[in-house]
């Protein structure tokens, strides 16, 4: 009953309700999300957020293998955010304590020539999780309405029929994307999207960090700096994303990521309670396979 409240709470304060129009500069990226946040104080919230974030990571590893006993449901975690926000991190220390065999991270960079060759959902669709399975996309087909909105030459490479990118095309793929996703939901896919939403200040900060570091040189790259400069292209390319994409049936949460300790809780708790919800179980075994069992359980304790 706690975490149900807890969960809800979190849930109500990061979840973009369908048809909501968005606009991400009134939106909070630090700790100080809500006055029960700011009476609590910025010391305090964070052993709590630590604290449920360890929590978690026991819950998940539990709620993992129970999905897996039960077979019926797969889960699909999708991360979006600018560069810098904090995807690899939220996966490495959310994810910490889930059996590798039963989840799988794909990140998606730049499309292949035989990717470029099919539609433009096609290679996040192979990597899809089957059920009792977690898959994590490290970006994903929503990259399809944001650098390439934003870099529209891209779409030239896509040998698409028509080269009318104009308002119909965006609208078309975003219902696209839509659609597909409540025909996943429909066949048993449960479908989790976070944008950890970070300020320019803060991805400043990071990339300084990198830079001034030299064990952190190899993940910085020039064009991080070049797309920096589209700053307010990809925001309002994300604006519109997560206007015309959070639906009943795959919400997006909005997650401040400016304190990595924020968003690693909150993204760990929807997504161990999410599970929990799905009210899995365990098979029942049959009176057959009941006595099998004790047979084999007399045969080993004779020995």
């Amino acid at each position: 009953m706690e975490r149900f409240e807890r969960t809800k709470r979190l849930m109500d304060l990061t979840k973009v309700k369908p048809g909501k129009k968005i606009c991400l500069k009134d939106l909070e990226t630090g700790w100080a999300q809500n006055e029960e946040a700011k009476m609590l104080g910025k010391s305090k919230l964070k052993e709590r957020a630590n604290k449920l974030l360890e929590k978690n990571r026991v819950d998940l590893a539990e709620a993992q293998e129970l999905l897996y006993a039960d077979d019926r449901y797969a889960i699909l975690i999708i991360l979006q955010g600018m560069d810098a926000a904090g995807k690899d991190g939220t996966i490495k220390h959310v994810m910490s304590g889930v059996n590798p065999q039963g989840c799988r991270v794909t990140s998606f960079k730049q499309p292949s020539a035989t990717e470029l060759d099919h539609d433009f959902m096609w290679r996040q669709v192979i990597a899809l999780p089957e059920k009792g399975m977690i898959g994590i996309f490290n970006r994903s087909y929503y990259e399809e309405v944001l650098v390439v909105k934003v870099h529209q030459n891209l779409l030239d490479n896509q040998k698409l029929p028509s080269r009318n990118y104009g308002e119909e095309f965006w609208a078309a793929r975003y219902q696209d994307i839509s659609n597909y996703e409540c025909y996943l939901v429909r066949n048993g896919t449960l479908i989790l999207k976070f944008f950890l939403h970070i300020s320019k200040e803060e991805q400043k900060k990071r990339f300084l960090e990198r830079l001034n570091n030299s064990d952190k040189h190899w993940k910085f790259s020039a064009s991080d700096l070049k797309e920096r400069d589209y700053w307010d292209e990809y925001t309002k390319a994300y604006e519109d994303m997560l206007t015309n994409t959070s639906t009943k049936w795959a919400p997006w949460h909005i997650i401040p990521a400016d304190y990595k300790w924020v968003a690693r809780s909150l993204v760990g708790d929807i997504i161990t309670s999410s599970i929990y919800s799905l009210k899995l179980k365990y098979p029942e075994v049959d009176e057959q396979k009941r006595k099998a069992i004790e047979a084999a359980k007399k045969q080993l304790e004779s020995e």
